[in-house]
């Protein structure tokens, strides 16, 4: 049972990152603290009140030398696979455009519809596209993991799959005004069929989750015609 709310497919390796970095730190900082507080105890000067010159250990510089740079090159490498993994979309990812601008976000959808708050369905992929009309901002999702900047004259992308029903905050992490505390929006993931209904349905379709949901046109999400993109970026 995670700590924190895991509501996408990148928030569990993103947390596995971190919390192995930060179990490698405080094993490191109990390590020495614990060296520390011991040569101290036993070089006291009240023991040795006369110093005596110790010589270098050819092995023991090269062993804190070697082994702090191995430990790093592994936390790159482990951190990198991760961020790899985060930007290669899936070639069945729905490409949702949003817009940021102060401050608001807005939603639009390969069907042409247009929101204010981000509907998603339950594990499905989706792809954001990314977009500023003024300054910088910052698209932040808490419960997924999800930030990206937002830069104008800049496209950029992030993408993740819904593993949690519910609603989650939508943050602007960038100070992009006098109204940056205002930015903020929700994410509401639905399941599929309700999705559907609004996705597939006329300009009159409701908003998924506010009624019962009408049947869905068949068509399959994942087929989506203007959903797909051909390289998987």
């Amino acid at each position: 049972m995670p700590f924190f709310t895991q509501a996408s497919s990148a928030a569990g390796q993103v947390d596995s990152v971190f919390l192995a970095i930060v179990a490698l730190c405080v094993l490191f900082l109990v390590s020495i603290t614990t060296l520390i507080v011991y040569f101290a105890v036993k070089y006291r000067r009240s023991r040795h009140p006369k110093g005596v010159d110790i010589e270098g250990n050819k092995w023991l510089e090269v062993a804190w030398t070697v082994t702090p740079t191995v430990l790093f090159l592994l936390m790159f490498y482990y951190g990198w696979t991760n961020f790899e993994y985060q930007r290669n979309v899936p070639r069945d990812a729905m490409v949702v455009h949003v817009t940021a601008r102060q401050w608001a976000y807005s939603f639009r959808y390969p069907n042409g519809k247009t929101t204010t708050e981000l509907y998603l369905a339950l594990g499905k992929p989706f792809k954001m596209e990314l977009r500023s009309l003024d300054v910088i901002h910052g698209f932040y999702v808490p419960a997924f993991r999800i930030k990206q900047d937002v830069v104008p004259g800049k496209n950029n992308y992030t993408w993740f799959t819904p593993t949690m029903l519910g609603t989650f905050d939508i943050e602007c992490t960038v100070i992009c005004g006098a109204g940056h505390a205002k930015m903020l929006s929700k994410v509401r993931v639905v399941p599929v069929p309700d999705f559907e209904a609004w996705y597939f349905g006329d300009e009159n379709a409701p908003l998924p989750g506010q009624t019962t949901a009408a049947p869905a046109k068949a068509a399959d999400l994942s087929t989506a015609g203007a959903c797909r993109h051909g390289d998987g970026h």
